[in-house]
């Protein structure tokens, strides 16, 4: 049987080495960029973070809780972690869950799935931009831009729309909305966020281990901790990513609240400031929060406090103390939006899941069509939860509806 697979990224590629576990299959894999895989070396910051062991319906959003739990339990991580043992990658799993390869390079996980696709005889085309894809009388014929290709089955595997200079795409849901389904709106996840940034212009790649609650008109919306640093436009790091998602498809007014002291509550920090002033009552106020913050946001929180820095600190007042401890534990930033779906790693929105079956991912509109990874409406939280649907989501495509007793 033919098979075509549409698109190299990392569904595309485990539903080629799915498909060819059966050897009547002749497999081609067709691939937009000059190689396979190249959105995948850019996750984790180049290390690959290609799965997680908290992998659940609880942290995937878009499709139905029971459509995503169902593909996850055909090929789960330990399948996942298996799946990559015997292709010889070594792997470590960090405290929260976030697997890794020991190598800590992405290109290991890129590697050992590209010398697999050669060992399996699954024929790569690269810098191969489809164009359109047409029912036959039997199967389906892709245009592209150098030639016509045939699929008995095909699988589109195209990804979506974030990250275009890794290989964000649209094509994907265009070659299926050319077979009658349909597509959601679409926004970025897994991105920077834009703030005001009259409040911290000085801080400029400063980090900070911190809690941030995003609301929306004056309602919580989310809470992430974690890691955040400071740009010219906003925030970044593990912690903007985390909300991003929030932030983009939200439509109110939008505030962060940072907190940069989440371990203590407000009145043990503002205890802790009084005692300060006490044991060093002639220190200047620039001084009052050294040793607890990075300096550089130190003083971005007495400036916003209104503090002025050459104030002794035994001039401090218990008011003066309670709006600076309220300050580290509420500090306000208001949201103006997301860099955008460029910048994003991941997409939030696709072709609706419920148009395909939930046992094979073959779609309900075009028998012979399997779809799996971004291109669905399907996206994860950070840490590993996007890679390891691509993952089982190839896999159950690549089964090209059969239905595997043990799922």
């Amino acid at each position: 049987m033919q098979i075509l697979i549409i698109g190299g990224g990392a569904s595309g590629m485990m539903a080629a080495l799915t498909a060819a576990e059966d050897p009547h299959n002749q497999i081609t894999l067709l691939e937009r960029q000059n190689r396979v895989g190249k959105k995948l070396l850019a996750t984790g910051n180049g290390r690959c973070n290609l799965s997680n062991l908290n992998a659940s319906a609880v942290h995937y959003h878009g499709a139905d809780a029971r459509f995503v739990s169902g593909i996850l339990r055909k090929f789960d991580v330990a399948h996942t972690l298996e799946f990559f043992r015997n292709l010889g990658l070594y792997t470590v799993t960090e405290e929260d869950g976030k697997v890794y390869p020991l190598s800590d390079q992405a290109n290991s996980v890129v590697d050992v799935l590209r010398f697999a696709l050669e060992q399996k005889g699954v024929r790569v085309v690269t810098s191969c931009d489809v164009l359109s894809i047409r029912k036959k009388a039997r199967g389906h014929q892709v245009e592209t831009t150098g030639e016509s290709y045939y699929g008995d089955k095909v699988i589109i595997t195209c990804g979506g729309a974030a990250g275009k200079n890794l290989g964000g795409t649209r094509s994907g849901y265009n070659l299926l909305s050319m077979l009658g389904h349909s597509c959601t709106d679409l926004h970025p996840s897994l991105v920077q966020i834009k703030t005001d940034t009259r409040l911290i212009a000085s801080l400029k790649g400063v980090r900070a281990d911190c809690a941030m609650t995003l609301k929306e008109d004056g309602h919580f919306v989310a809470q992430s901790t974690g890691e955040i640093q400071f740009t010219d436009f906003g925030v970044s790091g593990p912690i903007s990513f985390a909300l991003s998602r929030s932030v983009s498809t939200g439509e109110g007014e939008m505030i962060l609240l940072l907190d940069f002291l989440r371990n203590y509550d407000e009145s043990q920090v503002q205890a802790q400031l009084r005692e300060r002033c006490n044991r060093f009552p002639d220190l200047g106020a620039e001084q009052l929060l050294t040793g607890m913050l990075n300096t550089r946001l130190g003083q971005a929180v007495l400036k916003f406090s209104q503090v002025e820095f050459s104030t002794p600190l035994k001039e401090l007042t218990e008011e003066v103390l309670q709006k600076i401890a309220h300050n580290l534990k509420f500090f306000p930033l208001t949201v103006t939006g997301t860099l955008g779906m460029e910048h994003a790693q991941v997409t939030v929105g696709g072709v609706p899941a419920e148009e395909f079956r939930a046992d094979t991912l073959e779609s309900r509109i075009a028998p012979g069509i399997f779809a799996a990874g971004e291109v669905l409406n399907v996206d994860g939280d950070c840490g590993g939860f996007n890679l390891q649907w691509a993952w089982s989501s190839g896999h159950v495509a690549g089964k090209l509806g059969k239905i595997e007793e043990n799922s």
